[in-house]
């Protein structure tokens, strides 16, 4: 089967998780008089009240005999871990620009990211039915951009698609309206290149996230990279460092109880998964983000995922107000530390660290909105 990998980028409220929507209603993910919500990516609270993305999400679609694994991602600035990490997974990125507003700086940080990763960009300015939309000034501010951050030629080559994510329409010329998301959906066929792995060499993946299940405990999602994993198999789970082979007998080897990839919204459970797709494996209870998960024969390392430092800090100390105890559950210092250190082993853009104080931790991440969400979900779980 073909498969295609993309993650969508775009700055926040620019229409990313609406095209998503119109993307899988037009590849028949849902029946045609299903009800569906708006933004049916956005799943969780927060991000449901709020109205924006906080967390990479996976999805898939089927177009013309291609499987597409579409990477949703977050818009704002303060989750650009969530988008640094998930790059590693796709061969190209559908960059997505308000047609009024241009490019913004979420835009150029992680546009800036995937062109160093040498993924194939395809642009499309969305929002060309507002009133004040102007396509062809933000055509010229991307093309802009692009030489600002020395793109190759191949990627300077980018074709440039005008979108509607509410309507779900796509053209490649403003003078020939679009009727639907046809031309994005070859557009993609076309340009991003198919997976690269070797389906015949020894077992090689990168984990670049995590997830959780009450039954099944921590599961790592990321791309095969070589090779085929099957249920039942044993892996070594290498530990984070350099790339390259490492010695024989580092790093834990255990089986693989359950592999899952992506259909729709939905995780669909296989006996195996060849190079190139992305997948959901179960089995490993000390599995992290960017560690490197091998073939027992050939322990071969790939290179971790590195994100960009905190920016801002604070103090996470035990409720002592004369009101401590009358609100929440897990209160307790031992608790509060626990819950902080769960956290790290997704948020790979949170830091915590000790202080001289055993009520204290100091907790960093990459601005106000990222530890607000960290701190509103804390609260909410008592």
């Amino acid at each position: 089967m073909q498969i295609r990998n993309i993650a969508i980028i775009a700055h926040v409220d620019h229409g990313k998780t609406t095209l998503v929507d119109k993307m899988l209603r037009q590849a028949g993910v849902f029946r045609v008089n299903q009800q569906v919500e708006e933004r049916v990516m956005d799943s969780n609270p927060l991000e449901r009240e709020r109205g924006i993305t906080i967390l990479a999400k996976n999805t898939a679609v089927h177009w013309e005999g291609t499987k597409i694994n579409i990477v949703d991602t977050p818009g704002h600035a303060d989750f650009g871990g969530e988008v640094e990490r998930i790059l590693r997974m796709v061969d190209g990125v559908l960059i997505l620009v308000d047609a009024a507003e241009g490019p913004m700086p979420q835009t150029r940080f992680v546009t800036r990211k995937a062109l160093a990763l040498g993924l194939q960009p395809i642009v499309a300015i969305n929002k060309i039915d507002r009133a004040d939309a102007e396509p062809l000034r933000v055509h010229d501010e991307v093309l802009g951009l692009f030489i600002d951050l020395e793109t190759s030629h191949d990627q300077l080559d980018a074709p440039f698609l005008y979108t509607s994510s509410r309507r779900g329409t796509a053209t490649l010329a403003l003078d020939h309206p679009g009727t639907d998301l046809g031309p994005l959906f070859r557009t993609i066929l076309d340009r991003v290149p198919p997976p690269t792995g070797d389906r015949s060499g020894p077992f090689q993946m990168l984990i670049s996230t995590l997830d959780h299940s009450p039954f099944l405990g921590r599961l790592g999602i990321g791309r095969v990279e070589r090779g085929v994993a099957r249920v039942g198999e044993s892996v070594a789970v290498l530990p984070l460092g350099e790339p390259g082979m490492v010695a024989e007998g580092e790093g834990d080897e255990s089986r693989i109880t359950k592999l899952s990839t992506f259909d729709g919204l939905n995780r669909v459970d296989v006996e195996e998964v060849e190079a190139g797709d992305i997948c959901v494996v179960s089995g490993f209870e000390g599995i992290e983000i960017g560690k490197t998960l091998t073939a027992p024969e050939r322990r071969e390392r790939l290179a971790g995922i590195a994100v960009e430092e905190p920016t801002i800090s604070v103090d996470v100390i035990v409720n002592n107000s004369p009101f401590a105890g009358r609100d929440g559950k897990y209160v307790t210092s031992r608790q509060v530390k626990d819950r902080l250190y769960r956290e790290l082993e997704r948020n790979v853009a949170l830091r915590v660290d000790e202080t001289d104080s055993p009520d204290t931790h100091t907790v960093s991440g990459r601005g106000e909105l990222h530890l607000g969400i960290l701190m509103e979900t804390m609260r909410r779980e008592g």
